[in-house]
């Protein structure tokens, strides 16, 4: 081997190396100081609100998520939501009700941003209602007065991970139609930014997910999601941080509100979740290993709690960035990841702090 093939090497593989650290480095901290950056609070942050229905639900968290959905219908009547009468779900993942009782508890919440069709800023996490509500159409192709009419896990019993399909949606096509008016009793539905921003009204701090159909695409309808949700949070006095999977998200807000705190989310593609297609999979790849980071500049990067002692997340903490891990779902998953980040997202189980 000659000394000029190893030197080529050599160089080679030092500009790789620094590809990398300038693609993952996050913003500066004179950038953080030049516009009075805030950190993250230090809380507990509930994944999509104190619920009692939705996420993390499952039979594998089954041990210690009883004690958690307790507290949280506990919390959501506390706050004048649901009664002991009510024997479904008073406190669904991402409503109303599960924030009030994440407030009563003192935790910080994680929530999802999304539009309607006639451009209504709500929350909600999936593309569409099949998992929460049992109706298998799409938010974007729904009004907010539609979804005011159509109850999340409406006839599932507390502790429920996905509701029940409504009558018609497993059809092909689905005949699911949005009823002429709300039924009776007690519900939740998918409620508007503005007004879980007035139930917060500044008691805990949030994390806001701007949430997208396509993370590699950007287009109108993405960039309104972005100034109509920028414009609530200007107008809302409490304390919040911006988060996405969208590298082009992060950067609106890195160009057009360079004060605001702003995360990376990103996780290592694995298991029955990775994409079948080998591009889409190839962009997950680098997704995850945060090389799309020089897009953002993120404050802080939320990863996959899996991922936390992964290279690029301990390259990305060495450099400056604040680790956030999601989503933590037992004491067992935090004792494995919690020497890595210095927040954690969580859901399904009571963390010992509180």
């Amino acid at each position: 081997m000659s000394k000029s093939f190893v030197n080529k090497v050599l160089v080679g593989g030092a500009l790789a190396a620094g590809a990398a650290v300038w693609a993952i480095a996050p913003r500066t901290f004179s950038d953080k100081r030049r516009n009075y950056v805030p950190s993250i609070p230090d809380v507990w942050y509930a994944h999509r609100g104190l619920h009692d229905a939705g996420s993390g639900l499952t039979a594998q968290y089954a041990n210690e998520s009883g004690e958690y959905v307790a507290l949280a219908r506990r919390m959501a009547m506390k706050a004048g939501y649901g009664s002991p009468s009510v024997a479904g779900a008073i406190a669904p993942e991402n409503s109303l009700a599960a924030f009030a009782a994440a407030c009563e508890a003192g935790y910080g919440i994680e929530l999802d941003l999304q539009m309607t069709a006639d451009g209504e800023i709500v929350v909600v996490h999936d593309g569409d209602l099949m998992r929460v509500a049992g109706d298998p159409r799409r938010v974007a192709d729904l009004t907010y007065d539609e979804l005011t009419r159509i109850p999340l896990f409406p006839t599932d019993a507390p502790g429920a991970a996905v509701a029940a399909p409504l009558s018609g949606s497993l059809e092909k096509p689905p005949l699911v139609t949005t009823p002429d008016s709300a039924p009776d009793g007690y519900f939740q539905h998918v409620p508007l930014f503005a007004d879980v921003l007035k139930v917060v009204a500044g008691r805990v701090p949030l994390i806001v997910e701007y949430k997208f159909d396509d993370n590699s695409k950007w287009g109108p309808r993405d960039v309104e999601l972005m100034e109509k949700g920028d414009a609530l949070l200007q107008a809302y006095s409490g304390v919040y941080v911006i988060e996405s999977f969208n590298p082009a998200a992060v950067n609106w807000y890195k160009e057009n509100r360079p004060e605001v705190c702003r995360g990376q989310l990103s996780w290592w593609p694995q298991g029955d979740e990775k994409p079948s297609d080998p591009g889409a999979l190839a962009k997950e790849y680098a997704a995850g290993a945060l090389i799309f980071d020089w897009i953002s500049r993120p404050d802080f990067v939320a990863y996959d709690w899996h991922g936390g002692n992964s290279p690029q997340v301990r390259l990305a903490r060495f450099m400056g960035a604040v680790p956030v891990s999601w989503t933590v779902r037992s004491r067992d998953e935090l004792a494995q990841c919690d020497d890595w980040f210095d927040h954690h997202i969580f859901e399904a189980f009571v963390p010992d702090e509180q």
